[in-house]
């Protein structure tokens, strides 16, 4: 996936200024959430803009608030976003989670992050991939606590991580009074023993919990399962 753009179906990602390029764990978020009937979205770290623009493509009415911290990628995502066929819908802002929710009013009935992760790994020398990678800039706690500010009480947060981390996430949010709701195991391939991300959606109340789990390839590589091409279908031009 890694280069200066990315062309999906209907919207093109440059990403030659970002820190992050597009991966498949943002394509997986992006075509996983349940939008429902959300009127307002906001998207943590959007980055390149790639979730947002997901989102945008998937719903005809919500209003989406794409946040980052990192200033050469707010202004790309604002390029992407520009120059889709969704810019009406989607609204840029260069400000971290922690100050939005100090300042906003506003209530999200659907909040989406793709969020760093990395806490005690090697740092790179490029700074800001460093702070798109590492929790420093927003810790898993800052990161629930914002939710919390800015979530409405009906409302639905989701993200991605991988399996160690959500399991501490998990304990993290539930004893906050987040809870896991929904939940999708990734697997590689069928041949791989534990799962290397899970999808996770999480509410304000107990509710019904749903679990499942999906294999991205089969034993060759990008050899695609078909239910790994029904999920980013709407996407991915070669699907």
């Amino acid at each position: 996936m890694p280069g200066d753009f990315f062309q999906f179906k209907q919207f093109r990602i440059q990403q030659d200024r970002c820190a992050m390029k597009v991966g498949t764990d943002a394509v997986l978020l992006g075509s996983w959430v349940k939008i429902d009937y959300s009127t307002n979205i906001l998207d943590v770290g959007t980055g390149s803009g790639v979730i947002a623009l997901m989102l945008a493509q998937r719903t005809h009415h919500a209003k989406i608030t794409a946040i980052d911290i990192d200033e050469s990628a707010i202004l790309q995502a604002a390029e992407n976003i520009n120059h889709s066929p969704f810019a009406e819908k989607i609204t840029v802002r260069h400000c971290s989670l922690q100050d939005l929710a100090k300042t906003s009013d506003r209530k999200y009935d659907l909040i989406v992050t793709n969020p760093p992760y990395f806490v005690d790994s090697l740092k790179s020398n490029d700074i800001n991939r460093t702070k798109a990678r590492h929790t420093e800039t927003l810790t898993h706690i800052e990161l629930i606590e914002g939710v919390k500010e800015l979530l409405d009480q009906k409302g639905k947060f989701s993200l991605i991580l991988p399996r160690n981390e959500a399991l501490l996430f998990r304990d993290s949010a539930e004893s906050r009074g987040l809870y896991l709701s929904r939940l999708l195991k990734i697997y590689t391939t069928k041949n791989k023993e534990a799962e290397k991300r899970h999808l996770m959606q999480f509410e304000f109340r107990e509710t019904e919990f749903s679990e499942s789990s999906l294999v991205i390839e089969h034993e060759q590589h990008r050899q695609y399962t078909e239910e790994y091409k029904q999920l980013t279908g709407d996407f991915y031009i070669h699907f």
